[in-house]
């Protein structure tokens, strides 16, 4: 039987994979971003040793991983400088993106964009990490 999401432009799903369980960050001060999760997004650490500190995003971790550290993780690739600039942004769907730009600048927490209505029917506003990793926040047009 045919996967019904199959086609010529989108092959059917490997039917390997249960999701995104864990992504990793890779950051130059950990205390500092370990401090930013806990108190921007409100998330007590999952588990922590001296050279990471996770989070539970409903579900997906999020692993902040000492540069230090990293180079064991992906040898023989490199860990790249925070100066060299954002390759990725990770979205988290919200009710209210003002409501909640309002609760991030209460946090301490200063927008790099938005909230603006975006041309695909959402809208957003973006900020940084210590680390330099974008998130951004989308919900409903308002």
């Amino acid at each position: 039987m045919t996967d019904p999401r199959e086609s010529a432009e989108h092959p059917a799903p490997l039917g390997w994979t249960k999701g995104i369980s864990a992504i990793t960050l890779f950051v130059e001060e950990l205390p500092a971003a370990k401090t930013f999760y806990q108190e921007v997004f409100g998330l007590a650490v999952y588990f922590e040793d001296e050279v990471s500190a996770v989070f539970n995003f409903d579900g997906t971790l999020i692993n902040l991983l000492s540069t230090s550290a990293a180079p064991e993780l992906i040898n023989p690739a490199q860990v790249a400088s925070q100066a060299a600039g954002s390759r990725a942004q990770l979205t988290l769907d919200v009710e209210d993106v003002n409501a909640t730009c309002a609760e991030l600048a209460r946090r301490g927490v200063e927008l790099l964009n938005g909230p603006m209505n975006r041309p695909w029917g959402i809208r957003t506003a973006s900020f940084k990490d210590p680390g330099g990793h974008i998130w951004e926040v989308a919900g409903p047009n308002s």
